[in-house]
């Protein structure tokens, strides 16, 4: 490496030490090792590494982790020997199978890291896994809270996810040094396993919500209607909701939505139909009742089998469409 090239690394490393003294109030940014840098997880740490934090990416997909080291992170080659000095693991992962074996099973990630160090997942699971790894982990003196987003890749792009946090309140409020770079609405909901909780509740809602909002765009465009007008009209009625005045499924309805991009990005269908299974099970065990829940989760579970699974949840619209 060239004098020039080092001079001018080392600056950019000092800068954002120094930006992270800013925001932390300490000399030295600790050490963020991000693991997951999918749709989700990417721009999350994209925004960690503007706000000056100094992030240790990884990803299964040795393309991820390029991508990260284009923006300003570092590449981790081995997990193992990174987790042992991290200060800070955010993860941010496909589901409760794969969070139960980063940690606990397959990588056993647990042995690795240090005691104290602040365990920050923001998988969406189900809560009893959620509490189970949790747990396991204090006992090795491991501080883990749950703190699944919602807000979709839109939300994370623009650093305005809501995150919903589950565990101790004390690592709730060192937490949120780093969420809030990451996001603009956090949300104590209690005991670990509880942001979990919160999330099924959430997006079970906004499942029932959108295909109301399909049915009733397709209903209006049968009549003659323009679906924008509808659009506007119910976003100032009783019908409001987020999927009319946020991420609009009719396509040409509302720019930068997954609508308007042939349903690409956005919150896949497909994970959208594993939401609602967290639902439904979390529903059987609790003996709740939840009819709309329940024909949501059958609508989605139906819409992936029939090879819709990575378009955007809002594509739902299209099986309301006359052909």
């Amino acid at each position: 490496m060239s004098f020039a090239k080092e001079f001018f690394r080392l600056e950019k490393e000092l800068a954002a030490r120094y930006a992270q003294t800013k925001i932390t109030g300490i000399g030295m940014a600790p050490s963020v090792l991000f693991i997951g840098l999918g749709n989700m997880g990417f721009p999350m740490a994209c925004n960690l590494l503007k706000k000056g934090f100094i992030v240790h990416g990884f990803d299964v997909v040795p393309q991820l982790k390029s991508q990260l080291e284009k923006e300003g992170g570092k590449v981790v080659s081995s997990l193992e020997k990174t987790a042992s000095t991290a200060e800070v693991v955010i993860s941010m992962l496909p589901g409760s199978k794969e969070l139960e074996e980063l940690y606990v099973t397959k990588q056993n990630l647990f042995s690795f890291l240090k005691k104290s160090a602040l365990i920050i997942d923001c998988t969406t699971a189900d809560p009893e896994t959620s509490r189970s790894v949790a747990a396991k982990g204090e006992k090795l003196s491991l501080r883990m809270l749950d703190a699944p987003v919602s807000g979709g890749t839109t939300g994370a792009r623009q650093g305005t996810l809501t995150f919903i946090v589950g565990g101790k309140k004390t690592d709730f409020e060192e937490a949120k040094t780093y969420l809030s770079a990451m996001g603009k609405n956090i949300f104590h909901a209690g005991p670990a396993g509880n942001g979990q909780a919160v999330k099924i509740c959430n997006n079970m809602l906004l499942a029932i919500h959108m295909i109301g909002s399909c049915e009733a765009l397709a209903l209006g465009k049968s009549l003659g209607l323009e679906a924008k007008t509808l659009s506007q009209i119910m976003q100032a009625s009783s019908g409001n909701n987020w999927s009319l005045e946020k991420y609009n499924p009719c396509p040409g309805t509302m720019e930068q939505v997954p609508s308007s991009k042939n349903y690409e990005g956005g919150f896949a269908v497909h994970l959208m139909a594993k939401d609602l299974t967290l639902a439904m099970k979390a529903a059987d065990s609790s003996g709740q009742k939840t009819d709309l829940g329940k024909r949501a989760f059958e609508i989605y579970k139906k819409h992936k089998e029939d090879g819709f699974a990575d378009k955007d949840f809002s594509h739902i619209f299209t099986r309301y469409i006359k052909s």
